[in-house]
């Protein structure tokens, strides 16, 4: 039989267990010192920087048919300070402590689509109804990557992302030329603190070829 005191010791470690806040893969909410780091990891703007970002960043080969989904970006609440602050001219330190709310952060992910050749900015389509009408072509709607799926999952908990946007990319010829569409850029967000696992994993389902999934180990993460 335990001795009372004993159990009493179990008891408050169990109460402790029980009212720690939960742990996160990553920096968050982020420590002034972290914010001081970020801030002037960015204004650096250099190749350790550029490294830096890398890492949140993987890179996908095209597949055999259907849209590229060419790169997924996670950006955590530090990377994503980092960036802002390599974006940002006239900037202290002391101004992206000032600006930096804890309870506001978020991971922001992006996610790249290319068109294809299976895939192209023109749809062929029958210039009628007939069987035998010749082939003629339609532009792609910009807003393509609406008809995709889009999944989020801590782990194996799906999540719903707090913000979901796209734009549509072109490339344009010189000052006059004609601008052809070539992909989007999709833009998701949610609460850093939803992401309490090691891993997270972006679904995307273009509904016409394999969906693409990409899975980021958070553990190495700030």
């Amino acid at each position: 039989m335990a001795h009372p005191s004993a159990r009493s010791f179990a008891s408050i470690l169990i109460a402790t267990f029980l009212i720690v806040p939960p742990s996160f893969a990553f920096d968050t909410p982020l420590s002034d010192t972290a914010i001081r780091e970020a801030y002037f990891l960015g204004q650096r703007r250099d190749d350790t920087m550029a490294r830096l970002l890398n890492r949140y960043t993987q890179l996908l080969p095209p597949p055999d048919s259907g849209p590229h989904i060419s790169s997924v970006t996670f950006l955590t609440p530090f990377a994503l300070l980092v960036q802002q602050s390599s974006q940002r001219i006239n900037y202290s330190a002391q101004q992206a402590q000032k600006e930096h709310h804890g309870d506001q952060e978020i991971v922001a992910i992006t996610i790249e689509i290319l068109l294809t050749q299976s895939y192209g900015a023109l749809i062929p389509r029958r210039t009628d109804s007939r069987s035998g009408s010749p082939i003629g072509f339609q532009f792609r709607n910009p807003d393509f990557w609406k008809d995709f799926k889009y999944r989020v999952f801590d782990g194996d908990d799906e999540l719903k992302p707090d913000s979901l946007t796209g734009d549509p990319n072109y490339s344009c010829a010189g000052n006059q030329g004609a601008c052809d569409l070539y992909g989007a850029t999709i833009h998701i967000e949610l609460p850093a603190a939803a992401f309490t696992s090691g891993t997270a994993t972006i679904e995307v389902d273009p509904k016409v070829s394999d969906p693409t999934s990409v899975d980021f180990d958070l553990t190495g993460f700030r």
